[in-house]
């Protein structure tokens, strides 16, 4: 019967781990985002730049505007 709970309570020690993990990386970000406001808005900056010149283009190249929309859109993931 121990056989059956071992991969239970190991699954379960990882899952821990990964959101403990999880919750250390979300804390970090945000400590770093409090230490260095000036780069969040610049980034905000930035993809509301990329969001209006999509909005210019839209109706004469979507293509275009899909694209700028797709770049602003990872401007906080890096």
């Amino acid at each position: 019967m121990s056989t059956v709970r071992e991969p239970f309570h190991a699954g379960a020690a990882e899952s821990l781990a990964d959101a403990f993990k999880g919750l250390l990386d979300e804390t970090l970000m945000l400590v770093e985002a409090l230490l260095s406001p000036n780069k969040i808005i610049g980034e905000v900056e930035q993809m509301r730049a990329l969001q209006v010149a999509a909005d210019d283009i839209e109706p004469t190249d979507p293509a275009q505007a899909e694209l700028l929309r797709s770049r602003a859109s990872r401007i906080g993931l890096r």
